[in-house]
């Protein structure tokens, strides 16, 4: 019997913990392999995509978010160089899109485009009514009084 590997359902959602969800996108996934990235999780709430981008730039990139899925795109023409001028061509930039589908609760910080190398942070954000919270126990006198007042 062979032993099941999330890993691939789990590389391209951020911040889900629920199965369904994963399974999802796992079916519209195509993994595709280009550009490489790493997903990292910082702490309990922050997460980082990291995306090998060389011979990119930053006008050549386009970041949105839309719907909670995060699309990077980018143009990747390369139609001002000169191919006769190469011998190999090992550095690839060629059009790409990637997407990631975020949880309700992952907010995009920010992104930072550095030594061929994109960076979006992301932190998770868990609204009140959904964070744990202590119930106090009250005395049955206490509730008798609440529910006198109440029909009064």
């Amino acid at each position: 019997m062979r032993a099941l590997d999330l890993t691939p359902l789990l590389k391209s959602t951020i911040g889900f913990d629920q199965m369904s969800r994963i399974f999802e996108n796992a079916i519209g996934n195509n993994d595709v392999s280009y550009p490489p990235y790493n997903i990292e999780k910082i702490n309990d709430d922050d997460y980082r995509i990291t995306m090998a981008l060389a011979g990119f730039n930053e006008d050549d990139l386009n970041i949105e978010l839309d719907n909670g899925v995060l699309a990077i795109t980018a143009d990747g023409n390369d139609e001002e160089v000169d191919s006769d001028r190469f011998l190999h061509r090992g550095i690839a930039k060629r059009a790409f899109t990637r997407h990631f589908r975020l949880a309700d609760t992952i907010k995009v910080l920010g992104a930072v485009f550095e030594n061929g190398l994109l960076m979006i942070d992301l932190q998770r954000e868990i609204p009140d009514h959904l964070k744990p919270r202590t119930i106090k126990i009250k005395k049955t006198t206490e509730i008798k009084k609440i529910i006198e007042e109440d029909a009064a």
